[in-house]
């Protein structure tokens, strides 16, 4: 066997537990859909809501966020063991290196928080044209476009 062989087998070993999982939720899934079936499962609660809720834009910014500012430091962690043993030359280089680092994290950190990216009270950060005018009526799905509602009224 060549050097890929173990590769190989994790490969045709993990397709194979996907085949399966998948296959197996096909043959053991509901066969016939109800309401309550095909319903969206909310951690035991009843569903509220329609499917098509818009999420505010500040949960994408602050999950961007966290990915920048907070995961570093899984990073950092194997550095710092490193670090502790290495000679002083590369303690000197990489110690110089992380201070500019920090000092860019401090930078980032302090410029989230000047513009308000972890404000989560909209009414404050919305202007008052952006709020919703309570006297436009609701939106009804019902009187949305259809296709098949395209082809009666065309």
């Amino acid at each position: 066997m060549n050097d890929f062989g173990p590769i190989l087998i994790l490969m045709a070993v993990s397709g194979l537990i996907c085949t399966v999982m998948v296959v197996g939720s096909w043959v053991l899934g509901p066969k016939k859909l109800t309401p309550y079936k095909s319903s969206p499962y909310e951690c035991g609660v009843a569903p509220s809501g329609e499917a098509n809720e818009r999420f505010p834009i500040k949960f994408y910014l602050v999950a961007i966020l966290f990915v920048l500012f907070d995961i570093e430091v899984v990073f950092l962690w194997s550095w710092l063991t490193v670090f502790q043993s290495a000679p002083l030359d590369y303690q000197i280089f990489t110690g110089l290196a992380m201070l500019v680092y920090f000092a860019f994290w401090i930078l980032g950190d302090w410029y989230v928080l000047k513009i308000g990216a972890l404000d989560w009270d909209e009414a404050a950060s919305l202007a008052p044209e952006k709020y919703i005018d309570s006297s436009l009526p609701a939106f009804d799905p019902s009187t949305s476009l259809t296709p098949e509602r395209v082809a009666v009224n065309s």
